[in-house]
C-alpha cells in the first residue's frame, strides 16, 4: 500500500508538472480502474492454474516494471498503458492476499483479521503520501522508490511455504433484479465508485492546480484518507440503529454542504480548507460501506457473496468513468470543478435516496444485518471470497433473512 499510494499521488503531481491536459490526466487515471476490472476477473483463473505465490510474484514484478516505465517514458500514451497494467496487477495482488487471509480466517477471528487488515491498508495508503516529500517529483528517485516497495512486497509471499485453497468459478448475479430488490443500495454503490475514484486519482491533480507544493499535496491526500478511517466505525454503528437510507442521505447532504462552502468561499486559510476536506472525505468515503450494508439487509447470508461480486463490478465500472469525467470538467472550468463535481454527485445521491425513502418503508430493525465496514477503492476486493462462490445463478428478490440468519452474515462484501 505504500507503493500503491505513492504511485497514484506521484503520477497526478508529475502529470501537472509535465503540463498534461487535465482531461488527458483524467483518462490516464481512469485506465487503472479499467485494468482493475479485468484483473479481478483474470486473477481467479490464474490462481487455479499456477497458484497464489506465482501469481503474486508475477503480478508484483509487472507492477514494479510498469512504475519504471512511467519514469523513463514520460508521455500520455505509455502512461495510459502502464496505468492499465498497474490496475490489472494490483487487482490480482489483492485477490491473492485477501483470498489467502480468508482461507486462514475462522469464524472466531475473522472480524479481528479484517480490522487489522483494514488498518494496515489505510495506514499504508495514508503514510505513503508523506513519502512524496523525500525527493522532487520531477526526478526518477520517487519512481524507483515505488518500484522497490512493490518488489519488496514479494519477499514474505515468496518465502512462505503455505498455500491457499483453490478458488471455484465466480457465481453470476442478475443486476436488474438486484437493483429491483435494493435500488438505493445499488445506486449508492455506483455513485461511491465515482466519488472515491475522483478523490484518489484526481485529488493530487486538484491540489497541484490549486497551487499546493509537494508537501501541500501530501497533506491534502493524507487528510482525505485518514478522515475516512475515523468516520467508518461511528457512522456504521449509527446506521445499525436507524434507517441506513437516512444515514446515507445525511452523509451526502453533509458532503454537498462542505463542497458548496469550498466552492463559494474559497480560497480559504489552509487549516480551514484541510478541515473541510476531512469532513467531505470522512462523509463521502463511508457511502460504499453504507450502501453494501443496505443491500445485504435484503439478502440471506447464502446470497451475500454472489451479490457482493456484482456490487464490486458496479462500483469498479463507475470508478472507471470518474477521473476521466472530472478531468474534462477541470479542463473546462478549472480546479474548482473538482469539488463541484464531487458535490454534484453527493447531492444527486441524496435526492435519489430521499425519493426512494418516501416511496418505500425502511427495513425492520429485526431484519437488519450488522454494518459492513469496507474500504472500497483501496482494494475493491473484499476479504470474503468474492470471486469464489458457487455455480448456480442467483435468483432475486430473495426472502428477507431472519434474526437467526443475521448472526451468520459474513464480515465483508
Amino acid at each position: 500500500m505504500l507503493g500503491a499510494g505513492l504511485q497514484s499521488t506521484l503520477l497526478g503531481v508529475r502529470a501537472t508538472i509535465e503540463e498534461f491536459p487535465t482531461t488527458v490526466t483524467g483518462i490516464i487515471m481512469s485506465c487503472y480502474y479499467v485494468g482493475y476490472l479485468i484483473g479481478t476477473r483474470l486473477a481467479p483463473q490464474l490462481l487455479r492454474r499456477v497458484g497464489p505465490v506465482r501469481v503474486f510474484a508475477t503480478l508484483a514484478a509487472l507492477a514494479s516494471v510498469a512504475v519504471l516505465v512511467h519514469a523513463s517514458w514520460v508521455h500520455p500514451g505509455p502512461w495510459a498503458v502502464m496505468r492499465f497494467t498497474s490496475g490489472v496487477c494490483f487487482a490480482g495482488i489483492y485477490v491473492v492476499a485477501e483470498s489467502w487471509l480468508n482461507h486462514r480466517a475462522t469464524s472466531s477471528n475473522r472480524g479481528r483479521l479484517l480490522a487489522i487488515y483494514m488498518l494496515v491498508l489505510y495506514v499504508g495508503l495514508g503514510s505513503a503520501q508523506f513519502l512524496l516529500v523525500l525527493s522532487s517529483p520531477q526526478s526518477t528517485e520517487l519512481f524507483m522508490l515505488v518500484s522497490a516497495l512493490i518488489s519488496a512486497a514479494m519477499v514474505p509471499i515468496v518465502a512462505s511455504a503455505e498455500e491457499v485453497a483453490e478458488a471455484p468459478v465466480p457465481q453470476r448475479v442478475r443486476f436488474r433484479e438486484l437493483y429491483r430488490d435494493s435500488p438505493t443500495g445499488v445506486v449508492g454503490v455506483a455513485v461511491s465508485g465515482l466519488i472515491s475514484s475522483i478523490i484518489f486519482s484526481m485529488g493530487p491533480v486538484y491540489a497541484r492546480l490549486s497551487g499546493f507544493g509537494t508537501r501541500g499535496v501530501a497533506e491534502f491526500m493524507a487528510v482525505s484518507i485518514f478522515a475516512a478511517v475515523l468516520t467508518q466505525y461511528p457512522v456504521g454503528r449509527l446506521s445499525d440503529r436507524v434507517d441506513r437510507r437516512t444515514v446515507i442521505a445525511t452523509m451526502c447532504l453533509l458532503g454537498t454542504l462542505v463542497a458548496a462552502v469550498i466552492e463559494v468561499f474559497g480560497p480559504l486559510p489552509r487549516p480551514v480548507f484541510l478541515l473541510l476536506t476531512a469532513l467531505f472525505s470522512g462523509a463521502a468515503l463511508t457511502l460504499y460501506s453504507l450502501s453494501v450494508s443496505h443491500v445485504n439487509d435484503k439478502l440471506a447470508p447464502s446470497q451475500m457473496v454472489a451479490a457482493s461480486s456484482a456490487l464490486l463490478l458496479i462500483n469498479g465500472t463507475a470508478a472507471a468513468f470518474g477521473p476521466a469525467l472530472t478531468g474534462g470538467l477541470m479542463s473546462a472550468f478549472g480546479a474548482r470543478a473538482y469539488f463541484g463535481t464531487l458535490g454534484t454527485f453527493t447531492a444527486a445521491l441524496a435526492l435519489y435516496d430521499l425519493w426512494r425513502k418516501a416511496r418505500q418503508q425502511p427495513v425492520p430493525q429485526s431484519e437488519k444485518g450488522p454494518f459492513i465496514n469496507t474500504r472500497e477503492l483501496i482494494t475493491s476486493a473484499g476479504l470474503d471470497p468474492v470471486p469464489m462462490a458457487g455455480v448456480e445463478e442467483l435468483e432475486l428478490p430473495v426472502p428477507r433473512r431472519t434474526v437467526k440468519d443475521a448472526g451468520a452474515a459474513p464480515s465483508s462484501p
